[in-house]
């Protein structure tokens, strides 16, 4: 009788850890995580540099802010925003290309979301642009507290709405493009970032650091596969 009951309480043991294992590979499955995953919206939508910034934290190590960051003489636009021009991420080869039409202006390598915090798959709409934005979250190692991202482009569509924050902006704090990286944002490479936020819509008013899509101004398409 003792090694039997000892036997069931093994059982019992077995059963519940396959449970708790089984309802916490769902909850890393990309699809499932990502219906929940709330990634790197801003709270300030002003556009607006900090200059006063210096350092940011990225996995609770300190980075510098590159100085030239936001030289504007640099700028490298791709001709004007229209309808024909359309954003293609391969999350699979970690690649970004520009499009007007059939024609690939821009080819560039970028780093998608880490698969406990995966970039969403499908076609999407930037809805707001932001010359800079400050992004905080995360916790333990992966806490990241970030001044002046430059050259944001959220995007967003019915099942992906904008407060969740995702979008391609410049990166600052790693070079480690053609590899997952970041916490559901496609990180660019500044430059590129750059030429992307002056060649996309909705276009950006002279003078202004953010712009919003609207019916007159419509976002740049963005559709993103594996």
């Amino acid at each position: 009788m003792k090694y039997f009951l000892i036997l069931l309480s093994s059982s019992l043991i077995i059963i519940i850890i396959s449970i708790f294992i089984g309802e916490n590979l769902s909850f890393f499955n990309t699809n499932s995580f990502s219906k929940n995953n709330i990634c790197c919206l801003t709270e300030d939508f002003s556009g607006e540099i900090d200059f006063d910034e210096k350092i940011g934290i990225f996995e609770n190590n300190k980075v510098d802010i590159p100085t030239e960051v936001f030289d504007e003489e640099k700028i490298k636009v791709l001709g004007l925003a229209n309808e024909e021009k359309w954003i293609e991420v391969d999350i699979s080869d970690q690649k970004l290309y520009a499009w007007e039409g059939t024609n690939r202006f821009l080819e560039s390598a970028v780093s998608s979301g880490l698969p406990w915090t995966p970039t969403p798959l499908g076609e999407f709409r930037i809805w707001i642009k932001l010359r800079a934005a400050r992004m905080e979250g995360g916790s333990g190692r992966y806490y990241y507290n970030l001044p002046n991202v430059p050259y944001v482009m959220y995007f967003e569509n019915k099942e992906v709405p904008g407060y969740r924050g995702f979008g391609l902006h410049g990166t600052y704090w790693h070079n480690d493009f053609g590899v997952r990286r970041s916490h559901g944002c496609v990180n660019l490479p500044t430059e590129i970032a750059k030429q992307l936020y002056y060649w996309t819509s909705p276009l950006l008013p002279e003078g202004k650091n953010t712009v919003r899509a609207s019916a007159d101004n419509p976002g740049t398409r963005i559709i993103i596969h594996e």
